[in-house]
């Protein structure tokens, strides 16, 4: 994820002064049975990865964090990282502003049946974007669109020009999602405004365990996910848990637990979904090493929470298209079952 907005990293994740605000926050679920570890591990949708290729002759506007020399994202070698995890199939999203690249995303996703969506980026304060969507969303893994609000791009004003509304309109009539980038007070407080204006939109909130809130936004922070808990169609995906809080990274499962039960108690079990944010994650963790701390997170919820974290929540909210067999759920619930 490009770091277009700025989140505040203030003291560890175990502030006191964020467990007052929040206040006591009880464990979801109930240990897995011994029955359960018979089972059969959970496929996993990964929800969250980029794709960009920077030696092309245009470069790319996004080729990753610092640590990721190569500064090509492509399906394969992603694929070759994502399956000895249980990863059956993955969504890309966007992160380059160029509005040719939709269309480069969708070729790059087309050429490997891991890939099951994509999100798009197109800016619906343009009067080209009836034109646009029309154009992309005729794919059917083109399942939606994500905007960024940081200090140099705000939604919340445009939300009074009506012909933007009617663009949000058009998305939610086409079944497509609004994915949010950099989670933010100003991101969360225009996400409701926009669910209010457009409630049959399906919003979904981008790596919000990565938001810190200052010790002076803490109560804001508390009051804004408070109205969020009552609106069903906003999600949130459980990603970048992994993140540097002062040049550090916490890796135990310990100094995040906390606040993963209070998102959970927040959004319940129906309205998590996961995703990798591979390899805008480079550098901070390995691929393997996020998967493996919500596995040993969602280890302590009943199996049927951790399905729908791991797969069934972002079949439900995405629509995504089951390109084999391997991948779970069924053609008749996706938007379709076209392979590469």
């Amino acid at each position: 994820m490009p770091k277009c907005g700025k989140t505040v990293a203030s003291g560890t994740l175990n502030r006191r002064g964020f467990i007052k605000a929040v206040g006591a926050l009880s464990v979801i679920g109930a240990t897995a049975t011994a029955s359960a570890k018979a089972e059969p591990p959970i496929p996993i949708i990964d929800s969250h990865i980029h794709l960009f290729d920077a030696s092309r002759p245009q470069g790319a506007p996004y080729k990753g964090p610092k640590e990721f020399v190569s500064h090509i994202s492509l399906p394969g070698p992603y694929r070759k990282l994502a399956k000895p995890l249980g990863i059956k199939g993955a969504i890309a999203v966007e992160a380059s502003g160029w509005v040719e690249d939709n269309l480069w995303l969708l070729e790059a996703a087309q050429t490997d049946a891991i890939m099951v969506g994509v999100i798009g980026r197109l800016p619906p304060n343009q009067t080209e974007f009836p034109e646009y969507l029309e154009r992309y969303h005729k794919n059917p893994l083109y399942r939606g669109i994500r905007i960024n609000i940081g200090s140099r791009n705000h939604l919340l004003p445009e939300l009074e020009n009506a012909a933007v509304v009617d663009n949000l309109r058009l998305l939610a009539k086409a079944d497509l999602v609004l994915d949010t980038a950099n989670p933010s007070i100003e991101l969360l407080q225009t996400i409701v405004r926009v669910n209010d204006l457009v409630p049959e939109l399906r919003i979904i909130i981008d790596h919000l365990p990565a938001m810190d809130p200052a010790a002076g936004e803490i109560s804001t922070y508390s009051s804004v996910l408070e109205e969020i808990r009552q609106r069903p169609n906003l999600f949130v995906k459980l990603s970048e848990i992994l993140h540097r809080v002062n040049g550090n990274v916490a890796t135990d499962l310990v100094s995040h637990k906390e606040r993963l039960d209070y998102l959970m108690r927040i959004f319940g079990e129906d309205r998590v979904i996961f995703g990798s944010d591979y390899p805008n994650s480079v550098g901070t963790a390995t691929i393997g090493e996020v998967v493996g701390l919500v596995k040993q997170y969602f280890a302590t919820q009943p199996r049927s929470v951790a399905e729908k974290y791991f797969w069934k929540n972002s079949l439900r909210c995405y629509k995504w298209v089951k390109r084999t067999a391997e991948q779970p759920g069924s053609a008749g619930t996706t938007a379709g079952n076209r392979r590469s």
